[in-house]
């Protein structure tokens, strides 16, 4: 091997001694022709534990399609995957480096991870938290939920984000962190869902005999459970009409709900013109008084605000005159 003597430093100069680079290239060259035989063994292991780590994946996927959680699948398969392949990429370097230690790679790893952790937040507490919903499961795909503003059709549950498809065709990406710290309104949890509507009828009608109208009509609907039985029930006294409220049952999915709501609003309204019971518009009644009069505020002189008959007898309800008048006409025939 050919040798050059390099003349002395001088100050104050630029020194170009192309010998001693040729030299430094040289021990490189050196250095890694000792180390092909580890950098070839260390390949063959790597690729080993690749091939190990993509069946590990496919096991955990096929067994969570199994079991039809498919989504919690994809993120237990990609966790096992890299973490092993990590680990084998750990492995290789030792066996390519001989000096370097597992332990110092390990606390290495582990410095590093706490700077990762910080600087990726945001993306790790998403991660875990799309976790623990896939294995916990509050829902599942398909589910019909809520979450603050947004509403509609659970469509995947990925490692970052789930993603809602809502009732007007629209997609929305809510962060599994704000799922999994929110209350969340799981829909169709349940088989069947209950809904109400409040209809109001006139004071001079017969409440009892217009909860039975709404009851029959709510009976007949299609989409209707018979269990549990739709109900009327006397439910407000408002200033221009007495609030009933009809209850039923249907299937928990929102097309269900909604379309079974308007055949029972139809139902309803039809049913209560057939039998002749008002449902009235809101009514006022102003009533002055010059607050002279002895009969003032007594309601045994005075209802709603008119004078009774001179004889001091109290008007009744329209509806309880009406019915004592039938009664009397029933027993006079008989």
């Amino acid at each position: 091997m050919l040798t050059f003597a390099s003349p002395a430093d001088k100050p104050e100069e630029i020194d170009l001694n192309p010998a001693a680079a040729v030299e430094k290239v040289d021990a490189w060259l050196d250095g890694f022709v000792r180390l092909l035989p580890n950098i070839g063994v260390a390949i063959v292991v790597f690729a080993l534990i690749f091939g190990a780590a993509l069946l590990v994946a496919k096991v955990i996927r096929n067994r969570a399609e199994a079991r039809d959680r498919s989504n919690l699948g994809e993120v237990l398969s990609g966790f096992a995957k890299w973490a092993i392949t990590v680990l084998g990429a750990l492995l290789a370097a030792t066996i390519v480096v001989p000096s370097l230690k597992p332990g110092d790679l390990i606390a290495g790893l582990g410095v590093s991870s706490v700077a990762i952790g910080f600087a990726f937040k945001d993306i790790l507490q998403n991660w875990l938290a799309g976790l623990l919903i896939l294995l916990r499961q509050p829902f599942e795909i398909g589910d019909q939920i809520k979450v603050g503003d947004h509403e509609g059709t659970v469509v995947k549950i990925e490692t970052r984000a789930t993603l809602i498809k809502t009732y007007d065709g629209q997609r929305v990406v809510i962060p599994n962190s704000d799922i999994y710290t929110s209350a969340v309104l799981v829909k169709t949890a349940h088989e069947h869902r209950r809904s109400q509507y409040d209809v109001g009828i006139g004071y001079a009608d017969d409440v009892e005999e217009a909860c039975e109208v709404i009851r029959e009509a709510l009976s007949g609907i299609e989409g209707v459970a018979a269990d549990p039985a739709p109900e009327a029930l006397p439910w407000d006294l408002a200033a221009s009409w007495v609030t009933i409220r009809a209850r039923w049952w249907t299937e928990s999915p929102r097309a269900d709900v909604v379309h079974v709501h308007a055949r029972a609003i139809e139902a309803i309204k039809n049913a209560l013109d057939d039998a002749g019971i008002d449902m009235p518009y809101e009514t006022r009644v102003e009533l002055l008084h010059d607050q002279t009069e002895d009969a003032d505020g007594d309601r045994d002189a005075q209802r709603e605000g008119w004078p009774a008959p001179k004889d001091g007898k109290k008007p009744k309800p329209r509806w309880k005159a009406r019915k004592e008048e039938e009664s009397s006409q029933v027993g006079s025939a008989a």
